[in-house]
């Protein structure tokens, strides 16, 4: 089987959630083709050539695809679609927004967010906020499928380079068009791509908390900030920074979960961290269950003595 895979990519840099769903690729067998669309990517796909495992790269240079708008993107998807077996794509946002238009227009199911592949056409999932494992099995003649990054290892990168090939987005007038965007920019790591993401939850109390209590211990470890629900809608951090099931799936060598109950949707954005430390004065807090080690106490004593303690 051919697998076609869309890159995850800023504009500038190749995302690392690109080089885990070439490992889900190549769990699946078959040859794998890489999609670089967006606009003077030149440097991004040469990057993705060298991705272990990755056998061509697609390149598709538009300035329609500039900012990876679902409507062109998945046109282009749908065009390329006929001449593989599989269309996949990392479960960002941009792809969650692209490849359920892919199936429709090719009238196939998605197989979302897949943690496993058992065989090429048989995936496992989480459902139920990640308390269950769905087993998955697509008939498909097409499969479309999105991968959570996090479940797989990084593909090696360095190798020998792969073919680069430019493809043609359609000719079409498109009724999406790109207004503007906002963007955060901080010293810290990425959250999803951070080996150390320190969480705050309601516990902390405020916004001012997260920047006097958890902000230095973030610093001192570098480590990415991450939230729980309940601290951005109580507005104590951004939503960019929302760990959990409606918000960002993270699994970093090391998580401090400070303040945080433990709520389902929490845990399934961050219980397969390899290392889960919790702080929390409730000895029978839920993140308890989940947590390698668990410091029980006031969260304004304990994480400045671990700052004072880091140096």
């Amino acid at each position: 089987m051919t697998i076609l895979l869309l890159a995850d990519h800023d504009g500038q840099t190749l995302g690392e959630a690109t080089a885990r769903a070439v490992s889900a690729a190549r769990d699946m067998g078959g040859v794998i083709h890489v999609l670089v669309a967006g606009e003077n990517v030149g440097s991004i796909a040469r990057a993705a050539a060298t991705v272990s495992g990755v056998d061509k790269v697609l390149v598709a240079d538009d300035p329609a695809l500039a900012h990876l708008l679902a409507e062109p993107v998945a046109e282009l998807l749908v065009t390329l679609s006929v001449d593989y077996a599989a269309v996949i794509a990392p479960a960002t946002s941009v792809g969650k927004d692209i490849l359920p238009r892919v199936a429709a227009r090719r009238d196939v199911m998605q197989v979302s967010d897949i943690t496993r592949v058992i065989a090429a056409d048989t995936f496992e999932r989480p459902v139920y906020a990640g308390n269950a494992i769905e087993t998955v099995q697509s008939t498909d003649e097409l499969k479309v499928i999105t991968i959570r990054s996090s479940a797989f290892d990084a593909a090696p990168q360095g190798g020998e380079s792969a073919p680069v090939e430019s493809v043609s987005l359609p000719a079409k007038e498109w009724k999406a068009r790109f207004e503007s965007e906002a963007l955060t920019k901080s010293e810290r790591p990425e959250l999803t791509s951070a080996r150390i993401v320190v969480s705050g939850g309601r516990g902390l109390g405020s916004a001012q908390a997260f920047e006097t209590v958890l902000a230095p211990l973030a610093e001192h470890l570098h480590a990415a900030i991450g939230a729980s629900r309940a601290a951005v809608d109580a507005n104590y951090a951004p939503n960019d920074l929302q760990v959990g099931q409606t918000g960002k799936i993270v699994a970093p060598e090391l998580y401090i979960a400070v303040g945080i109950s433990g709520a389902i949707q929490h845990l399934a954005g961050m219980k397969d961290s390899k290392v889960i430390v919790a702080i929390n004065k409730d000895p029978d807090a839920p993140i308890f269950q989940v947590a390698d080690f668990g410091l029980v106490g006031d969260l304004f004593t304990i994480v400045p003595e671990l700052v004072q303690a880091l140096g």
